[in-house]
Order: C-alpha cells, then sequence, then structure tokens
C-alpha cells in the first residue's frame, strides 16, 4: 500500500479553518515562549510580549538585571514576529 502524497501548493485545513502554517507559527511562537520561560525562570512572561515591555517598570530590578529581561523579552518578541526560521 503506498500513501497518497499531497503537492505542497495545496493547504490543508483543520476542523477549525486554520491552515498547517498558522499551526506552524503557534508551535513557534510556544516554542519562544518557552525558551524564554526557561532563560527568564523567576518572571512571569504573559503570552503577549508587548504587553511584557509596556507594563514594565524601569528601576524596578537592578540595572544589569533590567538590561539582560527587557534585551531577552525583545529578542523572543522580534523571533516570533519574523516566523519560522528558514
Amino acid at each position: 500500500m503506498t500513501a497518497l502524497r499531497v503537492p505542497k501548493f495545496v493547504r490543508r485545513r483543520h476542523a477549525d479553518g486554520r491552515s498547517e502554517d498558522d499551526w506552524a507559527m503557534d508551535d513557534w511562537a510556544s516554542r519562544v515562549h518557552s525558551e524564554l520561560a526557561l532563560e527568564l525562570p523567576d518572571e512571569d512572561i504573559v503570552e503577549d510580549l508587548d504587553d511584557c515591555l509596556d507594563f514594565y517598570r524601569l528601576g524596578s530590578k537592578p540595572r544589569c538585571e533590567e538590561i539582560e529581561y527587557l534585551a531577552l523579552v525583545r529578542d523572543a518578541r522580534d523571533r516570533i514576529d519574523q516566523g519560522w526560521p528558514a
């Protein structure tokens, strides 16, 4: 028995109407969030990283920790915005 192959130009849709690309992007965002949570285990990282940056109070941490925290969150946000790595 041979497996049926679907050409790459055919986009599959799930029951909720989302494509494979949508699912891959969600998986990518989840992966980036998980990596960020591992790098910042003591922080409460919300799903929307822009909220983490918008609601952060400057001076609430020692300066070196603050710089590292903000850099890691910005990097994670940018990685999610750029999408799945090529």
